[in-house]
């Protein structure tokens, strides 16, 4: 697939560097002659330096035969009118465009063929929001993924020593509640990928990811660790984007604090904000967070722009007292580094949140959401099932009779209103909603075929 992508920032780079390596045909377009540089050396790209919104810079950059654009500069105006040329000039057939103010996304009427031809909207500072609500909803959790609109739910959790199910194989979980259904897709132990089996023995320290119905998480959750108390107090260190969107979610139903070192942003804040307080200050203030009870505090939560601030923040409040701690980073290799030294709770990649958004109208066949996992090393894909028993080649089928990738394993079907755990006899019908965990991100177009439908099947 031949893709333009407009904007060479943390968005941008991170959606290259993911598209590339899937073999596509990828250029980038941005005014920043060495980021552009940069990102060429590293990857197998093409750049062009140049206004991401003129007709000229995009003819350049091949816009006349390009499949899909992804417009992502930090330019919210630049993204329209970018999407508007290539539909008006170009008719180019997918465009896809970041639009960060809620004055745009509050009117979808602007986003029409009339109007501006946006086909796919990503909304980064939505998604994160969205992401860390759901962590906040279930404590303990590593990562919380949504499919088949939120009947399906994947969550990643680190087992502890007094998880019931700790030092017992996964048959032991059936045993243990035997009218909930749920399974264990993935398991990483030191960082590595193991495959689930029945006689499987889950060790401290282990990353699990299981998938069940909504309703099913939390007591699945108790199998694995000690179940958290809600979390009530939360401190968000930010209000840029993220950290206002998500104080207004979460302000209705905890008590939220939030600090802000600009004056006039914490002045708008106190204005915005119904309940939530707003405190003018920095966050690495040992003096403020005293006042403010950080040791009282069940989470902590940094999203500043800056990834020194969100770690240093998080790791004050840590030894301060805080109960948990979250922080936004975007550099590959401070996250590595986090995780090893086990210095922040959870560090939340929003390159890795949002790229699984955009992947998702990127795969071939009838994909409806892809979910970034393992700091991208790993997927988790809903794709849906259609044609029949001679042009599928899973329709009709049994989970046990599907010849899967390596590193692949189907966790879940929804058909209709319906969740079905996958088990060996589980038949896929057309239609079905088929949830697949993928360890080896290599292996992922061979997941793609199997759900393309085939005149030609046999």
């Amino acid at each position: 697939m031949k893709i333009l992508i407009l904007g060479a920032g943390q968005v941008g780079s991170s959606v290259a560097a993911n598209l590339a390596r899937e073999a596509n045909d990828i250029t980038l377009v941005d005014k920043n002659p060495d980021w552009l540089h940069d990102l060429r050396d590293r990857m197998d790209i093409q750049t062009v330096v140049g206004d991401a919104s003129h007709p000229h810079v995009l003819e350049k950059a091949g816009i006349e035969d390009t499949d899909m654009l992804i417009a992502v500069t930090n330019s919210d105006e630049t993204n329209m009118v970018a999407c508007q040329i290539a539909y008006s000039l170009y008719n180019t057939p997918t465009k896809i465009a970041r639009i960060r103010a809620l004055d745009y996304i509050t009117h979808p009427e602007l986003f029409q063929r009339d109007a501006f031809p946006i086909d796919v909207i990503i909304s980064p500072e939505q998604i994160m929001t969205d992401y860390i609500h759901h962590l906040i909803e279930y404590p303990g959790a590593l990562q919380v993924l949504d499919f088949a609109k939120g009947k399906v739910q994947l969550v990643g959790i680190k087992a502890y020593s007094d998880g019931l199910l700790v030092g017992h194989e996964l048959q032991a979980l059936r045993e243990h509640m035997p009218g909930i259904d749920t399974r264990v897709a993935a398991i990483y132990r030191r960082g590595h990928a193991i495959e689930p089996k029945r006689d499987t023995i889950i060790e401290v320290d282990d990353e699990v990811f299981f998938i069940a119905a909504r309703e099913n998480i939390r007591a699945v959750m108790s199998e694995l660790r000690r179940v958290e108390k809600p979390f009530k107090r939360i401190m968000i260190i930010g209000g840029g984007h993220i950290g206002k969107r998500l104080a207004q979610t979460l302000e209705k139903s905890h008590q939220i604090k939030i600090i802000e070192h600009h004056q006039q942003r914490a002045k708008y804040l106190s204005h915005t904000l119904d309940k939530a307080v707003v405190l003018l200050g920095s966050a690495t203030d040992e003096e403020l967070l005293l006042e403010e009870n950080i040791d009282r505090m069940d989470v902590v939560i940094s999203c500043t722009n800056s990834d020194e601030i969100n770690i240093l923040s998080t790791m004050l409040a840590k030894h301060m007292g805080a109960g948990k701690v979250m922080a936004l980073i975007n550099k590959p290799g401070y996250n590595e580094l986090i995780e090893k030294q086990g210095l922040i709770d959870v560090a939340i990649s929003p390159q890795q949140v949002t790229i699984g958004e955009l992947l998702t109208h990127v795969r071939r066949g009838d994909v409806v959401a892809v979910h970034s996992l393992r700091k991208g090393a790993a997927e988790a894909i809903e794709a849906v099932a259609h044609g029949d028993e001679t042009t599928s080649q899973v329709v009709g089928k049994r989970v046990d009779e599907i010849i899967l990738p390596q590193g692949a394993n189907i966790g879940a079907i929804v058909r209709g209103h319906e969740v079905l755990i996958s088990h060996h006899d589980t038949v896929i019908q057309s239609e079905d909603h088929v949830v697949l965990f993928v360890t080896e991100k290599s292996r992922i177009h061979d997941v793609e075929r199997l759900f393309q439908v085939s005149a030609f099947f046999i």
